[in-house]
């Protein structure tokens, strides 16, 4: 019995020495399997790495149309503090007439420019001069640092900026470290006492409420694994912790967290990393975080959701000053810092869409350019820089006055607040860079974005591409030819008669070519169109940028066209720049994240029109401005501010349109319904409203009015179109291609009582 006993426990031995060694290689190589994957994924690119897209800079020099507050403004938009002492960078010191600013360094698509102390003067509206106030030299030109508009971050949402944890204020490491993990430097990448207390917690609740994580194990979860409260997750966590700390050093474990932390949520985009975190949150890079903004973020770590300071702003300030109490009890702050900061409001700029991504229709234009010369990947792993044209200046008017003006327009016509949604454009007269773009009156939605999409009737907005085509036909019209008013009735093939009819109803016997634009009349316009040809038209509306599918028939003369605001701004720029076109561009330069030149965006301009029947054109097109329907425009700019425009109606009043430039920009407004019903809106009563007070606020510079060489100015007497002198006392003058303007004498001229009537009497008596 014995002998059988101890048999047995032999054979029992030997099997548990077997299913241990068994087991212990199963588990062998489940670690080396671990093991496997935290080197791969950690020897590598860690991050799909978004791209960075920036507005354009602010220049400054010597002459720049600028006032000291305009500056404090474009300064504060970039998360500049005030600071009388200029102690670090992103701060500025402000007087009437006078501005410090301690300039953030930047690397630019053409070099680097380092941070600087500058000293910027001015002399009322205008920048007199720019010092470097440590070597007391003036300086011609700097740019501040380019604001971050936007990113191209992967399909699952995870946007960051990256850190180097050398380059991060100290305060930060060490107060995530005293507030997350205090032993983080002496555990091997699980804390025993962190395991035991949650241990006691989850077996009081029977399941799993409350963890014992480390830092490296709140890495590794985020990197590896989900946030699922499990006993098998919390076993591998444990194990691949110890297993990347026996890899990599605790300053890279700490950097990799730093850069991967969830610090919140914006619509379908998750702000990673406190890199991106201090743009989301403060508008301004990190190591430009004072202490309790640095408080904030390393308590929104615990819950970005629940401590939300835009949502939850209390929770999130009883966090901040809890963080804050732990930077004091850890010596990291002196209790006076403590006291103080406690008292300081959370400091967080912004509503929805936080400090990147303001910008999602013109960010959107930028991605729709990039996808001709780069694939997906390349946008959202690759961390490339993008360099664009948008003003943030120019930008935030346009917003401004579409989002005050549309509730005011509601308002006044008793509409359902919310009833119309609007578009707009705004961009540079000689160059097609778009400066500024808005999708719909809710500026910060990165859904439909009607600048580019919405495709509406253009209505009167494609008059002067008829008149266009008749200026380039001096032998045949000029800007005093004479148009008749009168009924027209058309039969089309397959379509009922057309039988277009003027605004007001009304007739108003032959006008002038010019006054038929300026009035926006409709049968003048389509008998010009007639007597052109509707495919001459087209073509002329194809050259200036429209590059939709209209067919050549005469209801294009009154805007049967559709378009986008954008287009519009396009084909109007074709006008303001002298007959060149340009297609908008959003995007100036694209770097690799390590700031080599990949590709440039360079200007590519084509004269499609001669400079003459332009000159004419936008002669008429300012004639609109003062006495015809942008008219209005003039009670709130400078009677001294020549513009170009013109109104557009559609039929029913179902679109509200206006387009217009003066020497520097081009806007164009579109205001209306999304469902298509009629907003009882004209040009001049709806769009007109936003477009005039753009211009105002961007101080559009007035049109200079200088005729080119192919053009000469004749003085003509209204009544008769004949040239006129000092005698005719209700002359005028109008600009003509030069040899094509009237060459006989009007009654009321000098020359025209002499050469008129002597010549008569001479046919009467025969000498």
């Amino acid at each position: 019995m014995a002998v059988k006993s101890r048999s047995r426990l032999v054979i029992l031995v030997s099997l548990l020495v077997l299913v241990a060694s068994i087991g212990g290689a199963i588990f062998a190589g489940y670690l080396v399997k671990l093991d496997r994957e935290i080197r791969e994924r950690f020897a590598g690119a860690r991050w799909a790495l978004p791209a960075q897209v920036y507005a354009a800079p602010q220049e400054l020099y010597a002459g720049l149309p600028l006032n000291s507050d305009d500056l404090v403004h474009e300064l504060q938009r970039l998360g500049y503090r005030q600071d009388a002492r200029l102690e670090m960078t992103g701060t500025y010191s402000a007087g009437a007439q006078h501005v410090d600013v301690y300039a953030r360094g930047f690397d630019f698509w053409d070099g680097v420019q380092a941070p600087e102390r500058l000293g910027v003067s001015f002399s009322g509206d205008v920048v007199t001069g720019i010092t470097d106030i440590d070597k007391n030299q003036p300086l011609d030109l700097v740019r501040l640092d380019p604001m971050l508009i936007g990113s191209i971050y992967p399909k699952q949402g995870e946007d960051r900026v990256l850190i180097k944890l050398s380059d991060v204020p100290p305060l930060l490491p060490k107060g995530l470290v005293a507030v997350e993990d205090h032993g983080f430097y002496s555990h091997s990448g699980i804390s025993i006492k962190a395991i035991f207390r949650a241990g006691i917690a989850n077996l009081r609740a029977g399941h799993v409420v409350q963890g014992g994580s480390t830092l490296t194990q709140q890495l590794i979860k985020n990197f590896f694994l989900t946030s699922k409260q499990t006993w098998n997750r919390k076993f591998n966590e444990a194990s691949m912790a110890m297993l990347l700390e026996s890899h990599y050093s605790k300053d890279e474990i700490l950097e990799a967290y730093m850069n991967e932390v969830h610090l919140g949520q914006d619509g379908s985009r998750a702000v990673h990393g406190f890199g991106l975190g201090a743009h989301f949150y403060f508008n301004k890079p990190l190591d430009e975080l004072r202490p309790h903004e640095i408080a904030l973020l390393v308590g929104l770590v615990k819950g970005p959701s629940y401590y939300n300071p835009r949502r939850n702003p209390q929770r999130a300030t009883a966090r901040r000053n809890l963080v804050l109490g732990v930077f004091r009890d850890e010596g990291l702050i002196t209790d006076a810092e403590y006291q103080a900061d406690i008292q300081l409001p959370l400091g967080v700029v912004g509503g929805r869409g936080g400090g990147v991504e303001r910008y999602p229709a013109f960010v959107e234009l930028v991605k729709r350019q990039l996808e001709n010369d780069y694939k997906d990947e390349d946008l959202t792993n690759e961390g490339l820089r993008i360099f664009t044209t948008l003003d943030p200046r120019v930008q935030e008017v346009l917003e401004t006055h579409i989002v005050e003006q549309l509730p005011e327009i509601e308002k006044s016509r008793k509409m359902k607040a919310g009833t119309l949604e609007a578009a707009g454009a705004v961009t540079s007269a000689d160059r097609g860079e778009v400066l500024a773009l808005v999708g719909g009156r809710d500026v910060r939605f990165p859904g439909f974005n009607r600048a580019l999409d919405s495709r509406r009737s253009i209505g009167s907005l494609a008059k002067p591409f008829v008149y266009l085509t008749a200026l380039e036909h001096p032998e045949q019209y000029n800007l005093e030819t004479v148009i008749d008013d009168e009924p027209i009735e058309l039969k089309l093939p397959g379509a009922p008669v057309w039988a277009p009819k003027n605004y007001d109803r009304q007739l108003h016997g032959p006008q002038h070519l010019y006054m038929a634009l300026a009035q926006s009349m409709n049968l003048p316009t389509v008998r010009l169109g007639l007597s052109l040809g509707a495919p001459a038209v087209l073509k002329t509306m194809h050259e200036a940028g429209y590059d939709g599918d209209a067919k050549a028939l005469p209801s294009i003369f009154l805007g049967a066209v559709d378009a986008s605001p954008l287009q519009m701004a396009e084909m109007f720029g074709t006008i303001a720049s002298g007959g060149f076109h340009a297609s908008p561009s959003a995007i100036r330069e694209v770097q690799t994240k390590e700031g080599k030149p990949l590709q440039r965006y360079p200007l590519q301009i084509k004269q499609v029109f001669a400079d003459g029947p332009i000159y004419l054109l936008t002669w008429a097109m300012q004639k609109v401005m003062t006495i015809g329907t942008g008219r209005s425009a003039y009670s709130l700019l400078s009677p001294d501010t020549a513009v170009a425009g013109k109104s557009g109606t559609t039929d029913d009043f179902r679109d509200s349109w206006f387009a217009g430039f003066g020497a520097d920009r081009v806007t164009v407004i579109w205001v209306g319904r999304d469902d298509n019903q009629s907003t009882g809106l004209s040009g001049s009563s709806g769009a007109l409203r936003v477009w005039m007070r753009v211009m105002k606020d961007l101080h559009v510079r007035s049109l200079d009015n200088i005729p080119p060489a192919s053009v000469e100015e004749v003085s003509i007497d209204p009544d008769s179109g004949l040239r006129a002198d000092a005698q005719c006392v209700d002359a005028i003058t109008v600009p003509y291609l030069s040899n094509a303007g009237p060459q006989d004498w009007a009654p009321c001229a000098a020359q025209g009582s002499q050469n008129g009537p002597m010549q008569w009497l001479k046919d009467i008596f025969g000498h």
